[in-house]
């Protein structure tokens, strides 16, 4: 049985049967969102990529909340200040010649992807955005990063910037 089968019937099959699992037990739905977005990193990484054209996608919470550029249409519009990882996010896309978007939410996700085909993606979002982005997206491997919410959901987000730059090597090793 091919990795890329798996990977497929753990997003096509098992994916939506957690989901439904998941709506009649309380507080699960998350636990099982981070256990597919694994289980999806490490079927891709047993896969063999050579992608030329990788997407480095972004939420826009990773901004600080108090900025007063908005990034969501163009990413290059930031300061630099440095207040949030944006900046890093972008000198890591500059280096490895990454195309790099910030979404507001799964719709517009999906169409950066539809309307950039990359050949591969790196995203970073919650478990909820990921796991059915990745759904969704399939066969396309995505690594997929969770974001960290020190102030709850969707304000001022964090994400280690060491697990992007390993999805980035990965993908440049494969």
């Amino acid at each position: 049985m091919s990795t890329r089968w798996k990977r497929g019937f753990a997003l096509k099959i098992l994916y939506p049967f957690l989901m439904f699992l998941g709506s009649f037990m309380k507080g699960k739905k998350p636990s099982y969102q981070q256990f597919i977005i694994r289980l999806n990193n490490k079927l891709v990484r047993k896969e063999s990529h050579k992608p030329g054209n990788l997407l480095l996608l972004l939420p826009h919470c990773l901004q600080i909340d108090e900025c007063d550029v908005r990034l969501t249409y163009n990413i290059y519009n930031c300061k630099r200040c440095g207040r949030c990882e944006i900046k890093d996010l972008i000198s890591l896309a500059e280096e490895n010649h990454l195309k790099l978007f910030v979404a507001t939410g799964g719709s517009l996700a999906r169409r950066v992807i539809t309307e950039t085909k990359p050949d591969a993606v790196i995203a970073v979002a919650c478990e909820n955005d990921l796991s059915s982005g990745i759904a969704d997206t399939y066969p396309l491997p995505i690594l997929g990063i969770t974001n960290q919410r020190p102030f709850g959901p969707c304000l001022n987000t964090r994400v280690d910037l060491s697990e992007v730059k390993d999805a980035i090597l990965f993908f440049a090793r494969s």
